[in-house]
């Protein structure tokens, strides 16, 4: 690689990194998880540089390559790490947008990944259905059904929430 097209990559990652690493996040629901798939990802972007910085739009191709690695990450995990214990990944910062992000990450993690790859494409990147289809390399017609079940998993996850915050406030 030449030093322009390294300097080039460079300027790509510094602009587009915490985009992708928001787009992981929402795939995986764990920071860590979406630092290892960013870092995949721009070390797979790396190797085909030169000819993908000749491309008019690099971000489409970087997003296609990091919900290829997502998903291949997911066939291959036969185990799982479990943390000693749980930190947030986050900073508390209360407030009710806060705690509605978190419980709506928190249900999406829930969410089936294929159909979390769909609901994160559609409604977080706002693909329409074909861009989806295209991006995931599937029929449209799968979209749209994925997409349902996504959502109807999504709301059943908020509602069972929900159900056990009221619960606890009840209890204490």
């Amino acid at each position: 690689m030449r030093d322009e097209e390294e300097q080039q990559f460079r300027e790509y990652v510094a602009g587009q990194s915490t985009r992708l690493r928001r787009t992981a996040y929402l795939l995986s629901g764990d920071w860590h998880a979406s630092q290892d798939l960013v870092q995949e990802t721009l070390c797979r972007l790396f190797v085909v540089w030169p000819r993908v910085s000749k491309m008019d739009q690099i971000h489409l191709y970087a997003r296609k390559t990091l919900l290829r690695v997502y998903l291949h990450t997911l066939r291959r995990r036969r185990w799982r790490e479990e943390p000693l214990h749980l930190t947030p990944d986050v900073p508390d910062r209360a407030g009710p947008a806060t705690e509605e992000r978190a419980e709506m990450i928190a249900a999406l993690a829930v969410v089936p990944p294929r159909q979390r790859a769909v609901l994160v494409l559609r409604f977080y990147e706002d693909l329409s259905v074909e861009d989806t289809a295209r991006t995931l390399r599937c029929s449209t017609g799968n979209v749209k059904s994925q997409t349902a079940r996504g959502l109807a998993a999504l709301r059943g996850a908020l509602e069972r929430s929900r159900i056990k915050a009221d619960a606890k406030e009840r209890m204490g």
